[in-house]
């Protein structure tokens, strides 16, 4: 049958409905948990050809960005946590890139940027992408030895050359994005369809990315960093009044570092990567929580009815004091050093804990912007060893800038208007400097024992939604139903209000925004304790991330078991090698 794409429309409130029932999957060798099936197929590829989870994370990574390029791609950066069952340990990477050497507050006022932060349509607020190193790094150091680069490159490269049907959410995100996408640089054809963005079901074609990838599969880093896409990078950015130079990228690496952790209740050891990413935020919150019991103002939040008024209530607070220190303490910690052990000390937590009011809100909680953001991909990908990788990637805004590199098929992301333009300020934009970056992966060990390989993504979301999954796990649900469960998000406002600036996300009274299937009760009543209550509903319900779960358990025999979940409010599934 002939499908009249004329008469093809899926309308926002049809989406994201969950009318569907999804089981966990369940797997005894490699299992993969993404946002798109396509991608998920890449994965598994990789598994079967003897690549362990960070060789199938890469497959995977790129294949997304084939896929689903409204949230990630190699213009963009990456982070990564991989479960290495050999050492029993938590290793990880970060990704992330850092701005133009000469780039400087005073230059982009200059340019006339009078905000708190750069406009993310303004090339300055171009990083250094990282992912393409990144995936480079992640095959090198952590990958089975068995697959090479190219192999694990190759599925991407063949969706991106011969076409890939675009998915129902992805193609109303590239639609609403069509025109920053030919705005923002001469090249925006290379990322739409007979000049328009493609619509679900219809096959999309991306010669030019291919070619890229081809590029970072035959010479490594430098077929990134140097060379043509370089030097197309720097022009584009150069056309714009940005100062990157092809030097900026030449001198661009992975980081690798220690993660940090909390042990929480005594039970579940929760790992993040450190700053300049935001994971501090869901420790602390954890800690604060772990902090308000032992001072007798809670009761477990384990033992409290779910999603009651008391439970979102302390989380709520607990979340905003969290975010009160991460917002401004969260820096690049190569310039500026970041705190980690004060804010995860028992003294400190007990000390913020003092200040939550089991009753009301507490106005004298100054917190930092959490704010709408959906516009990154999270995955993760277990292997037949019973290693785990637990690893995303993002543009930041969509597409980022928007952007495109002549003849290179991906646009650069604006991960730089993370930067706060006050002089002194910790996060303050500097040249070669790291901002503070939204994406994390994580994981949860009992023990020296993997539990969790799990993260939810979406902005500033995303802390949030590692602390309220993690809970839904330790009460018992599975995978699935942890992330099938409604969630909140503390948020500036709603997706219709938001555009792709990425400005200041108010104050005390920021909203709070609560999915279909919280009570409309409990809604009222936490608005009558002082809570900015609002409703995500349709494709609202994006604000509240997108997350993936694969976690290891063990059958009364002493096998070991992969149980996995994907989260409805994307495309993806979750998936199990044979």
């Amino acid at each position: 049958m002939k499908i009249n794409w004329d008469k093809v429309d899926y309308p926002e409130p049809v989406l994201q409905r969950f009318p569907s029932r999804r089981s966990v999957v369940f797997g005894t060798k490699g299992m993969v948990a993404a946002s798109q099936p396509l991608a998920v197929e890449a994965g598994l590829e990789i598994l079967r050809k003897g690549g362990n989870a960070a060789d199938a994370a890469v497959a995977t990574s790129a294949a997304l960005n084939v896929t689903e390029p409204c949230s990630c791609g190699i213009g963009g950066d990456a982070f990564c946590l991989f479960y290495d069952v050999k050492t029993r340990t938590v290793k990880a990477f970060n990704g992330s890139g850092r701005s133009p050497e000469k780039l400087s507050i005073d230059y982009v006022r200059e340019q006339g940027v009078t905000g708190d932060s750069i406009p993310a349509s303004n090339l300055n607020c171009v990083t250094v992408p990282g992912a393409a190193a990144a995936w480079v790094d992640t095959v090198e150091k952590l990958g089975s030895g068995y697959v090479t680069l190219a192999e694990v490159l190759a599925p991407a490269i063949r969706l991106a050359e011969e076409g890939h049907p675009v998915s129902e959410i992805t193609g109303l995100s590239w639609a609403r994005s069509e025109p920053l996408i030919k705005r923002a640089s001469p090249n925006g054809n290379e990322m739409l369809l007979n000049g328009k963005a493609p619509r679900a079901g219809e096959i999309m074609k991306n010669p030019f990315l291919a070619n890229t990838f081809r590029s970072v599969a035959a010479e490594g880093k430098a077929g990134y960093y140097k060379g043509r896409i370089a030097e197309a990078i720097v022009e584009l950015v150069q056309s714009k009044g940005g100062l990157m130079t092809l030097e900026d990228l030449a001198k661009h690496d992975t980081d690798w570092v220690e993660p940090i952790s909390y042990t929480f209740n005594g039970e579940v050891t929760v790992y993040e990567c450190p700053p300049n990413g935001q994971g501090l935020t869901a420790l602390i919150a954890l800690g604060l929580l772990d902090s308000l019991e032992e001072q007798g103002k809670v009761k477990s939040l384990l033992e409290m009815e779910h999603n009651s008024v008391e439970y979102l209530h302390t989380l709520v607070e607990t979340l905003r004091l969290a975010f009160a220190d991460s917002q401004y303490y969260i820096s690049d910690p190569a310039v500026c050093p970041v705190p980690v052990k004060e804010l995860l000390s028992k003294e400190y937590l007990a000390k913020r804990a003092k200040l939550f009011d089991p009753t009301k809100t507490n106005p004298e909680i100054v917190h930092g912007n959490p704010m709408y953001s959906s516009d990154t991909v999270y995955f993760t990908v277990s292997d037949q060893w019973g290693n785990a990788c637990s690893y995303i990637q993002s543009n930041y805004a969509g597409f980022g800038t928007g952007a495109i590199p002549k003849g290179c098929g991906f646009t650069l992301q604006n991960r730089g208007s993370n930067f706060n333009l006050t002089p002194g300020h910790p996060n303050a934009l500097q040249g070669g400097k790291r901002p503070y970056h939204t994406i994390i992966p994580a994981m949860a060990l009992r023990g020296d024992e993997l539990f969790l390989s799990y993260g939810v993504m979406g902005g500033f979301m995303q802390p949030q939604g590692h602390v309220q999954v993690l809970l839904n796990m330790l009460r018992g649900f599975t995978a699935q139903a942890a992330l099938d469960a409604p969630r909140f998000c503390i948020s500036a406002g709603s997706p219709e209000t938001q555009s792709n600036s990425t400005g200041s996300a108010g104050d005390i009274n920021s909203e709070v925004y609560f999915e279909e299937g919280i009570a409309d009760d409990v809604v009222e009543k936490l608005k009558a304790m002082g809570h900015d209550t609002r409703r995500a509903t349709g494709f609202g319900r994006a604000m509240l991330g997108r997350g993936q779960i694969i976690q290891r358990v063990v059958d009364p025999a002493g096998n070991r078991v992969w149980v996995a979940g994907s989260d409805p409010r994307a495309d993806g599934h979750a998936a199990a090698q044979i």
